[in-house]
């Protein structure tokens, strides 16, 4: 018989790994661990170190072309498609956090197109915009006015920089030629600028070094107002600029493939270096002795300013959709972040430069960690390490990515930058086209994935040792694989293979794939001896299916398999020989996922009455929204749960209820649970015995793939097509604590209440009638002292305890009293008494006051509840006025009365008429 369960289960987000960064501008702040991303229309600022979130800014609807942060981090600049400029205000919050305080300061028009680039100055004063229409404006960015506005480029402003120099380093055109004849007979080293005391001038002048799209530079002298050079060497639109004062040169970027460094005393090309690849960011390294350049090779190269030659070694070239959009660079720090197309962040340590010889090379910077802006679309996911410290992640690429897990605070993640919850550990490669799914073995240490490939590929996992390597290639179906299961069995305790699980891979690899077939591979052993080249083979290959394969499982003992499959059946069949054992049939649509039950799982209530679970059961999900278990004694259908409004994409069992210890644990009495994923963007807990859902935790956008549980502490982990991946902790047993004592704290105010209005205590028990929300008590409290036969001289209300009350009512108490009133109105009988504390409240608190308050709903504030008030009140009155307009005729009849006698039975009127009675 079904039943429902009597214990509540409670989920809430414990954690959630959002996307920081989809494309756009990036930023950094000097101190290098404020990090300013574009996301859709809104900005986030995040900590580098620890991860943690500081600030957002909301958008206003239109994507963002154009995102600044001064290097003080005392603004944040942001322009939109909207063709709006906005200016905010940065500054940290009072308390201890790191959390920023963002203030818009001023909303601005700068262009009449959209802005396309912009740059800041080092001084965090100045800020620099170009626009589509080929028009540079300066802004002062306290004052919010334009400062410079400089035309002449042709096309789009494609890249802007501010740089400083002393005089001496350059020249504009209207000097050269006084100083040709001198500069003829000395080196321009020697060339120097006086003062008017004849002494070395060290003053420097402010410049702006602009490149459009049709291959132009112009350098723009901010004192003068004017352009002094113009630089037309580039064929393709140049994407970054940069100035060394050391070398008094500046150097830019293009997709022409080239990069050119210009002398800034002739603006003359010094060097021109081919780089065989479109870049997007140059900047200059080591006191502008090196420069480093990224593009759409998608790798950092390092080079030789005097000689131009490349000093990093060769390397291998990326993907098709791989490059490099940003570095960033700041010389006060030991390091650089490559920004790239699939929107991930590198950082690169600047080590290996300091101890560079001169005509040496040297490796490829090395990866000092990696900060995914975005996981794109969750496929699948899996705890891996025996500890579950790590999570496995396959986000619609083809490579896997691990996530640490670890549970720091702040303070003490940011001892140990990068160590924080969602920090990237590792990525694993070899796959060539996207993961689809994945699984882990019994100990964390083995991971099988599965791709578009056609392979499949099993993973050691040594996060002690920080190895994360590839043990086996699968290589066999015809298609690409949907499907992969790894024996879940421990080995007997004591055993070698339970004692160095990592020595010692997983017997068996099952995998499915759209070819319709299913196949045993044998795991070869790194433990045969060395020199042995045999490969992984396929133990045996079955036509499982009509379509394709989307699931496999193994059940607790290896014994058994499942698979499920589009064409809406699940087969089950055994690990040895590989022959069918039984067939489930009742899905209506393709299934989606099958799970076999852990090994201990109590007896479940079917609908024809309790089933064992000797034998085994499996949870299935399917495309026609339901959830089924199914028992494997006579492959028949013990309950069916419907609650999903679409495709039920996962199932999970969760961890079975504790057998030992104190069996009145919250987590004991509830029975047999587990959870479901959906296309409708749900995970739905469901109690197995009753085929009710326990409850319902949405914190999705888009349909749920992924979904993981950790035996140890029954926290889920669900990924989505939203790119978001949410950790769900178990409280209920705090919700059942909590529960419990907000029961026992009611009696005891109830109580109390009882006890303040037996003895007269209004004061006491009005202010906890209105805490306890008991409308009808205060009603009683009210009327009592309202119609008292004996009200005390100078009150308001009739007691001058009452009227102290509800003067020092705080403003949710008075707000919650007023719709009490408003309630009580409306019944002529308990109108009196509304109206009697209306007039004392408006008596007690002045009307600023009353005006300001509101109410916890949206839109409910004083002008909702006076309209109620005032609608019943006129009600009220006109009715006074009706029996006040009837008392008239009352008084008249009454008056007319006196005017009647009785005289010996005879009505006399008027003066001679009688009438006889």
């Amino acid at each position: 018989m079904a039943f429902r369960s009597s214990v509540t289960t409670t989920f809430n987000v414990y954690k959630t790994l959002q996307p920081i960064y989809t494309g756009g501008d990036v930023g950094l702040g000097n101190d290098g661990r404020v990090l300013l991303t574009c996301l859709g229309e809104e900005a986030l600022l995040t900590d580098l170190d620890t991860g943690q979130l500081l600030a957002r800014v909301e958008g206003d609807g239109e994507i963002l072309t154009t995102l600044l942060v001064t290097p003080s981090l005392s603004h944040l600049i942001a322009c939109s498609r909207s063709l709006f400029m906005k200016i905010y205000s940065i500054e940290p919050l009072e308390d201890s956090s790191r959390l920023l305080n963002i203030a818009l300061q001023r909303t601005l028009k700068p262009h009449t197109t959209p802005v396309v680039v912009g740059a800041v100055d080092r001084t965090s004063t100045l800020l620099a915009t170009g626009g589509a229409d080929g028009i540079i404006k300066i802004w002062d960015i306290r004052g919010g006015y334009v400062s410079h506005t400089f035309r002449g480029h042709a096309g789009v402003i494609s890249a802007l920089y501010f740089f400083e120099a002393p005089m001496t380093a350059i020249k504009s055109d209207s000097v050269k030629h006084k100083l040709r004849s001198q500069a003829s007979n000395h080196d321009r080293e020697d060339t120097v600028m006086l003062d008017q005391d004849g002494k070395q001038s060290d003053a420097h002048t402010f410049y702006l070094a602009s490149g459009s799209e049709d291959g132009k530079i112009r350098v723009w002298d901010l004192v003068k107002r004017k352009s002094i050079a113009i630089l037309d060497s580039h064929v393709s639109v140049v994407r970054s600029l940069s100035f060394s004062s050391e070398q008094n040169a500046l150097v830019s970027a293009s997709r022409d493939k080239t990069a050119i460094i210009w002398d800034s005393w002739s603006w003359k090309a010094k060097k021109v270096i081919p780089t065989l690849e479109g870049l997007e960011s140059i900047g200059f390294l080591n006191s502008g002795a090196l420069l480093y350049t990224g593009g759409e090779s998608n790798f950092l190269r390092i080079w030789d300013v005097k000689t131009g030659r490349e000093v990093t070694k060769e390397q291998t070239a990326g993907g098709d959709d791989d490059g490099i959009l940003h570095i960033l660079h700041n010389s006060f720090l030991g390091f650089l972040i490559t920004v790239h197309t699939n929107q991930t962040l590198v950082l690169h340590s600047l080590a290996p430069l300091l101890k560079l010889e001169l005509g040496s090379s040297l490796d490829p910077l090395p990866v000092l960690r990696r900060v995914s802006g975005t996981h794109d679309e969750i496929i699948d996911l899996a705890y891996v390490t025996p500890s579950r410290e790590l999570l496995a992640l396959a986000t619609n690429s083809e490579d896997i990515r691990l996530v640490s897990l670890a549970r720091q605070k702040v303070e003490e993640a940011a001892g140990t930058a990068g160590q924080y919850f969602g920090a990237d550990v590792a990525l694993l490669r070899g796959h060539e086209d996207i993961i689809i799914c994945l699984d882990v073995d019994w100990s964390g240490c083995w991971l099988a994935t599965g791709a578009k490939d056609n392979t499949a590929r099993l993973w050691r996992i040594n996060h002690v040792e920080k190895s994360y390597e590839s043990f086996a290639v699968f290589t066999g179906h015809a298609e690409s694989l949907g499907a992969i299961s790894l024996p879940s069995q421990p080995p007997p305790i004591g055993s070698a293979a339970h004692t160095s699980p990592l020595d010692h891979p997983p017997v068996f690899l099952l995998t499915g794939s759209q070819d319709r077939t299913i196949k045993r591979w044998d795991v070869v052993s790194k433990t045969l001896a060395k020199g042995d080249k045999r490969l992984p083979r396929a133990i045996y290959t079955r036509k499982a299916h009509d379509k394709d394969i989307n699931a496999i499982a193994v059940n607790h003992s290896s014994t058994l398999f499942a698979s499920a499959s589009q064409d809406r059946t699940v087969k089950i069949w055994s690990v040895e020989e590989g022959e069918i054992q039984g067939v489930l049939r009742g899905h209506r649509r393709g299934v989606w996922s099958i799970k076999f039950a852990p090994k201990d799982t109590p007896a479940i209530s079917g609908d024809s009455g309790p089933a064992s679970s000797n034998r085994g059961l499996v949870l299935t999900g399917s495309g026609d929204k339901t959830v089924k278990i199914w028992s494997l004694i006579d492959y028949s259908c013990l309950r069916t749960m419907e609650g999903h409004t679409n495709s039920v994409l996962k199932v999970i069992w969760m961890p079975p209820p504790q057998q030992s210890g104190d069996l009145k644990t919250p987590r004991s009495s509830r029975g047999v649970q587990v959870a479901t994923a959906g296309g409708d963007g749900l995970v739905k807990i469901w109690d197995t015995n009753s085929g009710e859902c326990d409850c319902t935790l949405d914190n999705h956008t888009d349909r749920v793939w992924a979904l993981a549980v950790n035996p140890e502490d029954n926290m889920i982990v669900s990924g989505g097509g939203d790119s978001v991946v949410t950790f769900w902790k178990d409280t209920t047993s705090s919700t059942i604590a909590a529960s419990a004592a907000a029961s026992t704290a009611r009696v005891e105010q109830e109580q109390r209440l009882q006890n303040y209005v037996h003895h007269g205590n209004y004061r006491e028990a009005i202010t906890l009638a209105l805490q306890l929300n008991h409308p009808a008590r205060l009603l009683a409290l009210f009327t009592t002292v309202v119609s008292t036969n004996s009200p005390e001289p100078g009150s308001l209300s009739g007691l001058k305890a009452v009227d102290e009350v509800l003067q020092s009512l705080a403003d949710e108490q008075l707000f919650t009293l007023l719709l009490r009133l408003r309630d009580w109105n409306t019944n002529a009988r308990t109108a009196p008494v509304a109206q009697r504390i209306l007039w004392v409240l408006m008596k007690c608190h002045p009307a600023t006051r009353l005006t300001g308050l509101r109410g916890k709903g949206k839109g409910s504030g004083l002008q909702e509840v006076l309209n109620g008030l005032k609608a019943y009140t006129e009600r009220h009155y006109k009715r006074m006025e009706e029996l006040v307009d009837e008392s008239y005729l009352v008084d008249y009849t009454l008056r007319e009365m006196e005017a009647v006698g009785f005289v010996d039975g005879e009505i006399t009127i008027g003066v001679s008429d009688t009438v006889m009675v």
